[in-house]
């Protein structure tokens, strides 16, 4: 099969989106190659929460917060911890990159595409505790009104209206299983055609081959994805030495497809990848309870309140609290010898502080229902997590913490739990509270984000004893660790034209998002500040498909 055709896009997620969007703006011809079929079209973004990391924005001043590139740089800087010669040659210069577009540009880029965010900032990713280290230093995670699908439609409904002018075409369930490369250029794709799939977004569908296929043109750009639905990649490419032997277990928060083969395809053809060791699981992962693909997992995106404890019921250390230190808290579980932990909470704190990650998961925010969105202020859980709390396999819920810690061990799948262990850690916490003052740093946590006035209104619940009937019943939740994001990938310049192992630039091949490591071959380092998922995928579709404009002129 042979197509006319400027340029081959791999990979129909937001990247793809995004590099086939600003093509068609400058009046190329694309087509779109993707494993999955047209349901699937947006990819993983469809499913994301929508959170977008903006520096100093009219949201944020009227919060009263004062941001800027140079704080949001040394945050980004402070995080990433580079300290690879090589490696973070090009991530490096990627941070620098996105921080200005995010401090610029970004916000104006996307709502001229018709864009729109929440009014108030989110504060995720607080940090390690030192003002030069991990964390944001102030909230900047703003959430999308529409969540995920907005953010996919407004460059899909470009692309479809491209398409119909006869400038993209879609080949879905093409899978490719090899770059074309010749006089050391990449001009193409060769791969497997598959049976045609009827499966709805999301499910995992069938890789039975019906043929064969070939497409040829003047560049290629590999925006495939990342590696967290393939856990034995994830597995093979853990970082032992940081983070401590890979679980036995983890469950899966990216659909199926996210399979990471474009990264050894692409990598034979003669690309480099670089930082493979960099990735970004969650620690507070349920079970889902309605599953869309294999180990569907949730995150449990918490207030700090929650007390956190490790599988025997002892209390996580400094900083690990809920919403601070990721991947701190990550190694230290690993570290425990289980891969599973423990919130204990009260019903005033669920129904303050849970949030749950996924468009699917906050249908008034995804819905742009403002009257559904303005009754998460009554009493009582949000309607999804209410679900959770009724069928999820991870939640107790009781009255005393006798009966609490019985529920517990009913479904442990580790040692069983101390009730006398697990008093101890909670009296010890409640001890602190009656004083609008504590040495204890997590409480230290809670007044510093009930400072900021949209978290004491909205996010975070009164410090209270959690032994307090009052504020009953009590709740636990299972904490998996499940899988998520690929921090590194197919090293690439700041035009995200992908580079070769010995430094010099791939002749006409091109990578961006995840599978670049969303920029560069790891922009985020070690570390993500969080809400950059998506602006990483924007950022660096965009810088390809201007690219390849130019370049073809």
């Amino acid at each position: 099969m042979s197509e006319d055709a400027d340029v081959i896009v791999v990979g129909a997620g937001l990247a793809g989106l995004v590099a086939t969007y600003e093509l068609t703006r400058a009046g190329r011809r694309v087509v779109v190659v993707d494993q999955e079929n047209e349901a699937n079209l947006g990819g993983q973004a469809f499913w994301s929460l929508g959170g977008l990391f903006l520096v100093d924005s009219p949201e944020q001043r009227r919060m009263g917060i004062k941001d800027s590139a140079e704080l949001a740089l040394a945050d980004w800087l402070g995080s990433a911890g580079f300290d690879r010669e090589r490696e973070d040659h090009w991530p490096r210069r990627w941070a620098e990159a996105y921080v200005a577009f995010a401090a610029g540009e970004k916000r104006d880029y996307l709502h001229g595409l018709g864009l729109r965010v929440m009014p108030t900032v989110g504060w995720a990713e607080r940090g390690a505790g030192a003002a030069a280290g991990h964390g944001n230093s102030v909230p900047r995670f703003h959430l999308t009104w529409g969540t995920g699908p907005e953010v996919v439609r407004v460059f899909r409904e470009p692309v479809l209206a491209a398409a119909a002018r006869g400038l993209v075409t879609f080949r879905h369930r093409h899978r490719v299983d090899g770059l074309i490369v010749e006089n050391g250029a990449a001009v193409g794709v060769r791969g497997t055609v598959l049976a045609p799939s009827e499966e709805a977004r999301g499910v995992a569908s069938g890789r039975e081959a019906a043929g064969e296929f070939e497409l040829r043109a003047q560049a290629v750009v590999v925006t495939s994805g990342g590696i967290g639905g393939n856990q034995e990649l994830v597995r093979r490419n853990w970082p032992a030495d940081r983070l401590g032997a890979a679980p036995r277990s983890m469950i899966t928060g990216v659909p199926a497809y996210v399979d990471g083969r474009m990264l050894e395809i692409t990598e034979d053809a003669g690309g480099s990848i670089v930082n493979r060791d960099r990735m970004w699981h969650y620690t507070e992962g349920i079970r889902n309870w309605d599953p869309v693909w294999p180990d569907h997992a949730i995150r449990i995106i918490p207030g700090p309140s929650s007390l956190w404890l490790d599988a025997t019921g002892r209390r996580l250390p400094v900083p690990l609290f809920p919403g601070h230190d990721t991947l701190a808290t990550l190694k230290h579980i690993t570290a425990t010898g289980h891969d599973y932990s423990w919130f204990v909470l009260t019903q005033d704190i669920v129904e303050k502080e849970f949030a749950l990650s996924g468009s699917e998961q906050n249908p008034d925010i995804t819905g742009k229902d403002l009257k559904l969105v303005l009754s998460r202020a009554r009493k009582g859980a949000p309607g999804p997590v209410q679900a959770f709390l009724d069928k999820g396999e991870d939640f107790v819920v009781r009255r005393t913490l006798a009966e609490l810690v019985d529920g517990m061990n009913a479904i442990a799948p580790g040692p069983k739990l101390d009730l006398a262990q697990v008093e101890r850690e909670i009296l010890a916490r409640d001890r602190e509270v009656d004083n609008p003052y504590s040495k204890d740093f997590q409480l230290m946590s809670v007044a510093n984000a009930r400072a900021y006035w949209p978290d004491k209104l909205t996010r975070v619940a009164k410090p209270h004893r959690l032994l307090d009937p009052a504020h009953g019943p009590l709740i636990a939740v299972r904490l998996h660790l499940l899988t998520r994001k690929t921090l590194g990938g197919l090293e690439t310049t700041l035009n995200s034209q992908v580079v070769r192992p010995d430094g010099e630039p791939f002749d006409g091949l091109y990578a961006a998002g995840e599978v670049a490591g969303f920029g560069g071959g790891g922009v985020h380092g070690y570390n993500a500040l969080e809400g950059t998922f998506l602006g990483g995928c924007i950022f660096s579709g965009r810088a390809a498909g201007r690219a390849i404009a130019r370049r073809l002129g």
